[in-house]
């Protein structure tokens, strides 16, 4: 019994120690960068956000790309399992806001450690450098792989094949799509690819605050994002979220863009304008408490000018452009102040206003969405119902979720059920 495993990230690797705990005699882990593990290495800004700390019921509804067809994966292979896992190999972990889950060296390296060490242990073959070309099939079954190995075309026959080679996001670390292509040829479906988890743009109007408040980072800050041609609310979150050159970034938007892409005609209401985001800076208030809080300001700083008087209610980036959008001289004496000119200002931190005109590129997203057509795969087992002996795993699935560990969950569950089960009748 020979198993190949194409694609060397989470899904790959934990398929590769599934099979082989399963009793495979012989697992051949290839894949075509020069080391295993490269995207899992820069997840959670390198500090690996492992999992979720939420009850393993409630994975499925932060998964909008359909949770479902991953309740008997999430059931085989839990977020506790993966914590057990880690933790058995002496790699303790710690939970974060969001129910995030961590290694408490903050260190992606450190669980990218321990998957090396139980291929080691296990035995698995692992083959750096190796690109496959093509997936083999004689009469509706799997019967190997052709690779190019250090210049040289080579086949290397297999039992069964499992194809993790993840999505279309991050080409630096390998994931550059080919496995679509793989699957295409042996006749799966792919449905549409689309960047999900990623920065969005603003519009032109937006567009020279995006700049000035460039690389600012703001913290427990609400936002909302809205359909105003149809008056109605897309998503609404709490957190932390990112000022760039080009629009916003940042966690409570990486989510909402998951949102988005799944929103009726959206490239329409983008390109036409339609999208827009509001921004509470200060959440905590109620409108009249933070007009009380201004009004204290204002009464110790009444001889200064607006532009010197804010310091204590905004970060320093934000100054300008809020005096800007209040139309307020910058220079005017704070106790010449209107009440209509307060009341305009305490409007603008409750609903800071950005248009929103579209995504970044997919290279920038940090999952895709879309991907093999479940239909094709059986839940249970993720081999494929097309072609006999050929599973699939992780990202290249048409699944995916939020952020807070969901998404590298499902490379773990779907890697462990494709690996126990390619020895299973």
């Amino acid at each position: 019994m020979k198993t190949v495993i194409i694609g060397g990230g989470p899904a790959g690797m934990m398929a590769a120690i599934s099979a082989k705990k399963a009793g495979d005699q012989e697992v051949i882990l290839l894949e075509k960068m020069d080391s295993l593990g490269k995207k899992l290495l820069i997840t959670g800004k390198g500090r690996c956000n492992i999992t979720s700390s939420l009850p393993i019921e409630e994975f499925t509804q932060n998964v909008p790309g359909n949770g479902m067809f991953l309740y008997s994966s999430f059931h085989q292979f839990t977020n506790q399992d993966m914590i057990n896992l880690l933790q058995t190999q002496g790699l303790k972990v710690k939970e974060e806001r969001g129910h995030r889950i961590f290694p408490v060296t903050d260190q992606a390296k450190d669980v990218l450690t321990i998957f090396l060490k139980l291929l080691a242990k296990y035995e698995v073959k692992v083959r750096t450098n190796a690109k496959v070309e093509q997936i083999l099939v004689k009469e509706n079954k799997v019967i190997g792989v052709q690779v190019l190995l250090d210049g040289k075309t080579e086949k290397i026959m297999a039992d069964k094949i499992i194809l993790a080679t993840g999505g279309k996001s991050y080409p630096v670390t390998g994931s550059t799509g080919d496995g679509y292509d793989l699957a295409r040829k042996v006749g799966h479906t792919i449905t549409k690819i689309k960047p999900s988890l990623v920065p969005l743009t603003c519009s032109q109007n937006s567009l020279s605050i995006c700049k000035q408040l460039q690389g600012l980072s703001l913290k427990n800050v609400k936002i909302k994002i809205k359909d105003t041609l149809n008056n109605k609310m897309i998503y609404e979150d709490f957190g932390e979220m990112l000022f760039t050159h080009w629009g916003v970034s940042g966690p409570i938007i990486l989510s909402g863009s998951a949102h988005l892409l799944r929103y009726p005609n959206i490239e329409e209401l983008l390109l036409t304008d339609k999208i827009l985001l509001s921004i509470d800076l200060k959440p905590a208030l109620a409108e009249e408490k933070l007009e009380l809080r201004v009004l204290r300001d204002f009464e110790k700083q009444k001889n200064k000018e607006l532009k010197n008087s804010l310091n204590d209610l905004l970060p320093k980036k934000m100054i300008q452009p809020i005096i800007q959008l209040s139309a307020i001289q910058e220079d005017k004496k704070i106790n010449s102040i209107t009440k209509q000119e307060r009341e305009k200002l305490i409007s603008i931190l409750k609903d800071f206003e950005i248009m929103i005109h579209g995504f970044r590129p997919i290279e920038e997203a940090i999952i895709t969405s879309g991907g093999i057509e479940i239909k094709e795969i059986n839940p249970k087992t993720m081999e494929s119902k097309l072609v006999a002996g050929l599973f699939f795993a992780g990202e290249i699935i048409d699944v995916d979720a939020y952020t807070g560990g969901f998404n590298l969950q499902i490379a773990y569950s779907t890697g462990y059920v494709a690996g126990s089960h390619v020895v299973k009748k």
